[in-house]
């Protein structure tokens, strides 16, 4: 908490600094980041909206008997999904907080974020555009692999 508020002066002192510094850039900036946000915002919502709905619908034991308890098949269904997800990272923190809550194993929820974040199939149309389709290929299947190490690695440390 005391974190939190030590980032929020800084920034507020960092934003009266660049008022003093530029009023014109500051305001234009500020009007660019409202801009930006007020587009994201509908998204955000969105997805935090239907996450909220699908683990109030979906009961806690099903998901302590799929991802809990390192089940295989349950670990690696969520990789995919995690593999296959466009989510930005702020609201796939709370997720897995959410189903570390639910009963969801740390593994589990382990391979679901470094899946998330190290696996882009979605965006592997335009990654290969730019890279090629050996490099993606690659890419993906790699991280895919390192993801599940990782998650694997994270269930041994943090039981």
């Amino acid at each position: 908490m005391v974190f939190n508020a030590v980032l929020y002066a800084l920034a507020l002192a960092l934003l009266v600094f660049s008022y003093l510094k530029d009023k014109r850039k500051t305001k234009k900036a500020l009007t660019v980041a409202w801009k930006s946000f007020s587009n994201l915002l509908p998204t955000m919502l969105g997805i935090i909206g239907l996450l909220g709905l699908m683990l109030a619908a979906v009961p806690r034991e099903a998901i302590s008997g799929l991802f809990g308890r390192d089940n295989p098949g349950g670990i690696f269904l969520i990789s995919l999904v995690g593999a296959v997800t466009l989510m930005p990272a702020f609201i796939a923190f709370p997720l897995a907080g959410s189903l570390l809550a639910a009963g969801a194993g740390v593994t589990a929820v382990a391979c679901f974020m470094t899946t998330l974040l190290m696996v882009g199939v979605l965006t592997a149309p335009a990654e290969a555009a730019y890279f090629g389709r050996r490099f993606t290929f690659w890419r993906n299947a790699l991280g895919f692999a390192f993801a599940l190490a990782i998650g694997y690695l994270m269930g041994v440390i943090l039981p």
